[in-house]
This record gives C-alpha cells, structure tokens and sequence, in this order.
C-alpha cells in the first residue's frame, strides 16, 4: 500500500455510551478537534441523564440495545469507514494516534491494534498496572477496549463484529483478530479514567479482574462473569477494634 493511499484510509471512531452527560461533550469536542476528517457516531444504549442530547451537535447519535459489544456492533453497521476505530467515553486520545494508525495498516497483514495504556491518576499501582497491560497487548496480544483498540472494516465484518458477551468482548475480538493477522501496539497514548479502579482500590480491583479473567478462560458463563464484575470486587473483613477497657469491666 503506497504512502497515498494509506493517507486516504477513511476513519469511522465509534463511541459507545451510558450515562456519560459528565465526560461526553468534552470528549466529543476534542475528538472533533484532534481528528477532524473521521466520521464520529455515538452509540447510545439507553441514556436517562441527557447524554445524547449533548452528543447529538458533535456526532451522528444512533441507539442500540444496552451492552457494550451490542452498541459497537450497531456503531460499525451504520458507519462507513475503512477503519474502526472504537474509543471509550471518559478516555483521551493522543492526538497523533490517528497518523500511527494509518501507518500501521500500510502493512497488509496488520488487521488491527490498540494504544498504549496510561491513566489520568499517577500511583504506583496504577503506573503498575499500565505497564503490565502494555506489556500484555504487546506480547500476548490481548488488547481491551481502554486502549482505544481498531481494526480494518473487513476484518471486522469477516469475523462478524465483536461477540455477543456481556463482558470480555475486547479479549474475545482481540484474540480472533490475532488468529487473522498481526495487531499492532502503537506508542500513542490512550489515557483511561481510574475512578473505578480508585472507587474499590487499585490493587483490590488488578487481582479482581485477573480472577475475572481466569473465570473466562476456564469457560464460565459470561452472564455469571458480568453479574461477578457489576458486585464488584469482595469487601476485605473489618477488623475488630481491641477493647481497652480493665479487664472485668463492661464496655458501655
């Protein structure tokens, strides 16, 4: 693919929301702003704080059933780029990603990829956790939805779009993409929101989803993964206080 046609890859970016009136205007507007020749669609899965009404003057708004594979699904099927591109809600993409993905697909047998992960906290467990997903997605080429993963329209299709899973449909395609051809990690960032790894504890919430993990790849029903993931991580015991009253004595 000479460097022409490469500059000339059409670019869909598929936004899936839920309730995101806090962060969706302000990401839509950069998105417009960085990547200004993409198609941009919101994809909107039953909003009931007035997301849509704040996406609808940024981008093609459509609605789809709740569930994140199933609103992605919708997205591609009513966009026309050469390349999907699907970018979470609350994340911040770099602006160069876009040149690198084009790059990227100037070799055929890259059929899709993902960012590279950081977080809009720094801590050590959320550095930690950034540089093992990274290294992850490099070395066994599991890319999640946070690292803003695309793919070629084709291969998309050809693999019929991401599973109808509740939950893991970014391990899933990204593990039938790697069958098809080779998945590029490009060194632009894709900057997540920590709230919820913050809300139940960093590291709490790093073992949580590798035990999540480890429940997909043994083969539980992922209907029972996603009810495990909405309860969130197991609350740790409260330690009893020691009574410092003599002994003999009654506390009041």
């Amino acid at each position: 693919m000479n460097r022409s046609s490469v500059e000339k890859l059409s670019v869909s970016l598929v936004v899936p929301v839920l309730n995101e009136a806090a962060a969706i205007e302000s990401t839509l507007r950069r998105l417009r702003r960085h990547f200004p020749d993409c198609e941009l669609v919101v994809v909107d899965g039953g909003s009931e704080d007035g997301t849509t009404e704040l996406a609808r003057p940024w981008a093609s708004v459509v609605q789809a059933p709740r569930g994140r594979a199933a609103q992605m699904n919708a997205g591609a099927k009513l966009s026309s780029g050469e390349v999907l591109w699907f970018v979470h809600a609350d994340t911040v993409v770099d602006p160069d990603a876009l040149e690198q993905i084009r790059a990227c697909l100037a070799d055929p047998r890259v059929v899709g990829g993902g960012l590279t992960l950081r977080f809009d906290r720094r801590t050590t467990a959320l550095n930690y956790l950034a540089r093992t997903s990274n290294a992850r997605a490099r070395r066994l080429h599991h890319i999640f939805g946070d690292q803003a993963m695309f793919v070629r329209r084709t291969v998309f299709e050809e693999l019929g779009g991401f599973p109808a899973l509740p939950l893991m449909e970014d391990l899933e395609m990204s593990r039938r993409l790697h069958r098809r051809g080779r998945l590029c990690v490009l060194p632009a960032t894709s900057t997540a929101s920590a709230r919820r790894l913050l809300q139940h504890g960093t590291w709490r919430m790093i073992a949580f989803m590798q035990y999540l993990k480890l429940l997909y790849f043994a083969g539980v029903d992922p209907e029972r993964i996603r009810r495990r993931y909405a309860a969130g991580p197991p609350r740790l015991p409260r330690r009893r206080r020691k009574s410092t009253a003599p002994r003999g004595v009654s506390q009041p």
